[in-house]
């Protein structure tokens, strides 16, 4: 048994994902995943059945980019090309990182987690557009209502998208909120939900072995004898690792330089390959974990329903703002049955079907549309990144459009 065992895993095929390969190969920043700091695509929207009007917006928002936690992998890559530069042996890329990896290691500055200036602009641009695409919401003396997570890159996030709106028009009343109320919808508690998701990390790492990984290049890339080097750096694995973490948040601080060019490619595709994984069965609607990671998004989606409807029947606010995090969002999404970055995938075809540099980078947002006509019937779309979305198992009334009393039972009776 133990020589069949030997003979299959010889004979397993080196899996990649065609689509990440594609993507990551067009910009090797995208590797990054939920450190991939928000793209916006050019927006296409289908004209709305006839005589639906657009009256309130309802919406959940992850912060901007942000710095990561600890400096120790920009401290282990400069102390190591520091020797190298001492004793001759860096190449000029090697040069060229130990430069980059001081500015990231300045960029942080001891302060995990914290907003950089890229993310205020993140959520600056998508408040523009919000406006700039719903002018009829928005105009006039209309009112808004924005809560954030008590955590501060959330609160700036907030300041920085409803700052923009108010700069369009300053006529809006906005208010602000916070708090540990807040927080029970906005960022629950998931301690428990995590370590439910477990069995299906543990399935998706069967794929992750057959995902070859290049610890060594690296060497070759920064180094003019990599032989030597060897000797000196006793842990390549590591040396790449670090070299990773300090590519994969440059960008968030507005570092032109592509980090990631110091990689070879094998080596840049197993660690997003890695954290791709990790992102969806932790907090996602996997196969293998059921529902258990949907659960904390359930006080979320209450808020959602109790305030659009508070805004049919007439209420105050024309549009409700959040601003949280990643994996209340992603969980939020997997409850509402978003389709794409809210499918139910088994964990050995995650990263074939969900790419996490699209689903959840900086900023991530979900934008829920109202429209009502003269009779009072009231439709809904689905926005995801700004773009149309539909719902996995429940039909249109006419494109991307749903009644808000079917999306409301479908919440209740649908099949995560």
């Amino acid at each position: 048994m133990a020589i069949l065992a030997v003979c299959a895993l010889s004979q397993a095929q080196p899996h990649r994902s065609e689509a990440a390969v594609k993507a990551i190969m067009e910009d090797n920043t995208r590797a990054a995943n939920n450190h991939n700091s928000y793209e916006f695509f050019p927006i296409s929207d289908t004209p709305a059945p006839k005589g639906y009007k657009p009256f309130y917006i309802s919406h959940y928002g992850r912060h901007g980019s942000r710095s990561a936690w600890g400096g120790d992998s920009y401290k282990y890559v400069i102390g190591i090309l520091e020797e190298g530069h001492k004793a001759g042996m860096l190449t000029p890329a090697g040069d060229s990182l130990l430069v980059a990896a001081r500015e990231v290691l300045a960029a942080y500055n001891g302060m995990d987690g914290r907003l950089t200036p890229r993310g205020v602009r993140e959520h600056a641009a998508i408040a523009a557009r919000m406006y700039k695409r719903y002018p009829a919401v928005f105009k006039g003396a209309k009112r808004v209502r924005a809560v954030s997570s008590t955590v501060p890159r959330c609160i700036v996030s907030m300041g920085a998208f409803t700052n923009s709106l108010s700069r369009l028009n300053p006529k809006l009343d906005i208010s602000l909120d916070t708090g540990e109320r807040i927080m029970e919808y906005i960022s629950p508690k998931d301690d428990d939900a995590r370590k439910l998701t477990r069995p299906a990390y543990e399935a998706g790492k069967a794929v992750l072995a057959n995902v070859p990984d290049d610890t060594l290049g690296v060497l070759n890339i920064l180094f003019k004898d990599p032989q030597v080097a060897a000797e000196k750096v006793l842990r390549p694995k590591y040396l790449t690792d670090a070299v990773f973490y300090t590519a994969d948040i440059a960008e968030d601080f507005d570092i032109e330089d592509n980090l990631f060019r110091f990689l070879p490619f094998d080596a840049i595709y197993y660690r997003w390959a890695k954290k791709n994984l990790s992102l969806y069965t932790g907090q996602c609607n996997s196969v293998e974990s059921g529902a258990a990671r949907c659960a904390i998004a359930k006080p979320s989606v209450d808020d959602i329903v109790a305030k659009a409807d508070e805004a049919i029947a007439g209420g105050a606010y024309v549009a409700d703002l959040r601003f949280g995090h990643d994996y209340p969002l992603l969980a939020l999404v997997s409850y509402l049955g978003i389709e794409g970055v809210g499918d139910r995938i088994p964990a050995e075809d995650v990263c074939d079907r969900w790419l996490g540099f699209w689903n959840i980078p900086m900023a991530s947002n979900l934008q829920m549309i109202f429209y009502r006509d003269k009779k009072g019937d009231v439709l809904v779309k689905f926005l995801y990144q700004e773009q149309e979305r539909l719902l996995r198992g429940l039909e249109p009334v006419s494109g991307p459009y749903y009644r808000w009393e079917d999306v409301k039972a479908n919440i209740e009776g649908y099949k995560r």
